[in-house]
């Protein structure tokens, strides 16, 4: 689904801060405020026969969230886990479930999703031009609201809402199917994504994100970022989740974010 232009009937973007209906606590802001390193392993990755052990491993490596990527068949070309899923990893564990919507009625389960343990729910500026009262409706559940993009759809799209949400999700391939490989023309999206974020708005990657590429990603901005086989891929979790980190860290040293 490509990326429509709405009416700009006030929509402008109102500059750094924390405005419009930006929820009062964005717990993966604090993380990160904390020193954090916020690598997200994504589930979609996991095997699934051993859900919990993978979940503990990810736990003891030092994983602060964690990502399921909830795909409908039709807004993508795929099919992943819904409700029962998210419940059960909610079960599992009490770290920051970062749930991405990848579905074209996202306002039909925004409220049992959250039910279910979402944390964050993040919805795709394709599907809702104006997001805004999406948004409303995530932040009245409590939880903290999420815009994405896809790599055709310009940066444009989503910089009137910047204030009104706790996250940016800037898709580095189309999504739909995991272990593609990374669009680096994306960077310049999450470059000028960091010059107009507010104070508090998480700027996060998603898609072929592993040791080639998270480099570049922090080094333009990122300050989220979902892994999937670049982290699940590998025998030893907490190994690679520190080699990870250690190359996020070394970028954003040459960065003021």
């Amino acid at each position: 689904m490509d990326w429509v232009q709405p009416e700009q009937k006030d929509q402008t973007f109102q500059g750094r801060g924390r405005h419009g209906s930006m929820i009062a606590r964005s717990p993966l802001f604090e993380e990160y405020q904390a020193g954090h390193v916020m690598i997200g392993p994504s589930l979609l990755a996991a095997d699934f026969r051993y859900l919990a052990r993978e979940i503990e491993r990810l736990e003891a490596a030092g994983a602060r969230f964690l990502h399921l990527d909830i795909m409908d068949g039709h807004f993508v070309p795929n099919l992943s886990f819904g409700i029962p899923i998210v419940q059960a990893v909610r079960k599992a564990t009490r770290l920051i479930l970062d749930v991405h919507l990848m579905i074209s009625n996202p306002e039909a389960h925004i409220e049992r999703f959250r039910e279910a343990g979402a944390d964050y729910l993040t919805v795709h500026i394709e599907v809702a031009p104006d997001p805004r009262p999406l948004f409303e409706m995530i932040h009245r559940t409590g939880a903290c609201a999420g815009v994405s993009l896809n790599p055709p759809t310009p940066v444009e799209a989503v910089i009137p809402y910047l204030n009104d949400c706790e996250l940016v999700l800037v898709m580095s391939v189309m999504p739909g199917f995991g272990g593609q490989s990374f669009r680096p023309e994306v960077l310049p999206k999450i470059r000028r994504l960091r010059q107009l974020a507010p104070d508090g708005l998480m700027i996060s990657v998603d898609g072929g994100v592993n040791g080639q590429t998270i480099g570049q990603c922090a080094e333009a901005g990122a300050t989220m970022f979902i892994v999937g086989t670049g982290l699940l891929g590998h025998d030893n979790y907490s190994q690679r989740y520190r080699e990870l980190a250690a190359l996020v860290k070394d970028h954003q040293s040459k960065v003021a974010l």
